[in-house]
């Protein structure tokens, strides 16, 4: 939205012209647009003290569609040319066929900004990353003599948009990403585990590299590997388990936040179709989806149909009162875009999409919730996992976890995977933590093919009767 920003108007393309052919594909549509791109991205891997990999890449090109009832035509481009263009229309306009819509209103406009327009790759020189990312292998060295190998990456991106409208809206976003990345094996008695840290969001890199930031990072991989080096066989069996705050609502959003998309409502696919307005989850349940906070990874000041994004509640109080959609399925559905229409690149159309999805806190304490946990699991971070959207059932392997007796936290278990569905998993939440938290800024979201940054978030839950599958005898 910078004055300064990328255009595809500037010197590539005539804007009447492609205006003029934008319309000639979507005259008689419900809806299209044209979705222009440039994309720069760096990212470095310091591995086992050397640099390892270094990458920089760039690309841009543009995306045509035009959308007819639930028919879609889609074309794309990496050269930003009239001829291109001309050919990119006759193709998205096959989905249009006698025509017959009517073009859907335009999306509110909006000035608002949500992060900074700054480049991260030009914020730090190259060598300053170099030499940061040997300082983190050196630092991690040093404070434990059972560290034998680290991972450490650092990672940044900028994604400028242009969205053309038909009836002559353009809107412009500059999207800055940066992460970084600390992994570390610990080795003890012939017995080698790992454990990992991270964070980042729509921010620069000079934070991430400041050493009291990377140097907490860094601490709290070493803890958890040290912690696995303990870990005992995880037990297996139908029990309570509490999930801490945070990076744990990556269950909520794969179980849950999938299943409240638009698409998947409208076709009657996920498990939550249907049930608007019912209680699907237990009182006290708040779940929202917000694109709006300031600098997180998954938030954006518009989605890519050119939506501002929004604070949208999902669940309230355990009752079902929204879907994430986007300007397609709110049509279809009789409704609107939540601003949730989200694509991985030009190259891509656009989908609903999650953004940042959270639940609220509620007033247990953390220490109360675990003192009620007679037998189970205490789970404070997880790693891979897999849902069918249909059902929502969900497996979730853990990456630290504890086991709990009698409200008393004992030995670190490995290998612990939790297993369940989203639908039955929101009605057996038994208490909510007043602890709510974010992630640090490292989740990625995978849909059709498409990638997209997003956020997760939770305070510490107890969820009643989920199976934990384990290697105890």
């Amino acid at each position: 939205m910078s004055d300064d920003a990328f255009s595809p108007f500037s010197g590539l393309l005539d804007r009447e012209t492609a205006l003029a052919t934008l319309r000639e594909a979507v005259a008689g549509a419900d809806d299209g647009e044209l979705f222009f791109e440039r994309r720069r991205s760096e990212a470095l891997m310091f591995d086992d003290g050397r640099l390892k990999t270094a990458s920089y890449d760039a690309s841009e090109g543009f995306g045509l569609r035009a959308v007819r009832g639930e028919v879609t035509g889609y074309a794309h481009s990496t050269e930003i040319s009239e001829r291109a263009l001309r050919r990119a229309a006759e193709t998205a306009r096959l989905a249009v066929a006698e025509g017959g819509g009517t073009l859907a209103d335009a999306p509110l406009a909006t000035n608002r900004r949500l992060y900074t327009d700054a480049d991260p790759i030009a914020g730090a020189a190259f060598p300053v990353k170099v030499e940061t990312l040997r300082e983190i292998d050196d630092f991690l060295r040093g404070l434990d003599a059972r560290v034998v190998q680290v991972s450490a990456s650092i990672a940044a991106s900028i994604q400028e948009v242009e969205i053309l409208r038909p009836e002559g809206l353009s809107t412009r976003d500059t999207r800055p990403m940066t992460r970084i990345n600390i992994s570390v094996i610990v080795e003890e008695d012939g017995r080698r585990e790992s454990g990992s840290a991270g964070g980042g969001g729509r921010i620069g890199l000079n934070g991430l590299m400041e050493p009291a930031d990377w140097q907490a990072r860094a601490r709290e991989a070493l803890r958890i590997a040290c912690v696995n080096l303990r870990a005992e066989p995880a037990p297996a069996g139908v029990m309570d388990v509490v999930l801490g705050p945070g990076w744990p609502g990556i269950l909520l959003h794969e179980a849950i936040g999938h299943g409240l998309e638009g698409d998947f409502n409208r076709k009657g696919s996920s498990a939550f179709a249907g049930l608007m307005g019912q209680r699907i989850a237990a009182p006290g349940v708040t779940v929202l989806d917000d694109g709006t906070i300031p600098d997180r990874r998954g938030s954006i000041s518009v989605d890519d149909e050119g939506t501002p994004s929004a604070r949208n509640v999902l669940i309230e109080d355990g009752v079902l009162v929204g879907y994430m959609q986007d300007r397609q399925n709110g049509r279809l559905t009789g409704g609107g875009s939540t601003g949730n229409g989200r694509r991985q690149s030009f190259a891509h159309a656009p989908m609903p999409r999650m953004t940042n999805t959270y639940m609220l806190g509620g007033d247990s304490s953390p220490a109360d919730i675990l003192a009620d946990l007679k037998d189970g699991i205490y789970a404070v971070g997880f790693g891979g996992g897999q849902v069918d959207i249909t059902n929502g059932k969900f497996v979730f392997s853990c990456t630290e976890a504890y086991r709990v007796k009698n409200g008393k936290v004992g030995a670190p278990v490995k290998g612990a995977t939790l297993i369940g569905d989203g639908a039955t998993a929101l009605q057996q939440i038994r208490a909510i933590g007043n602890d709510p938290a974010l992630d640090p800024g490292i989740g990625n979201c995978g849909k059709a093919g498409q990638w997209v940054p997003v956020g997760v978030g939770q305070p510490t839950l107890m969820i009643g009767g989920l199976t934990v599958g384990g290697s105890a005898a």
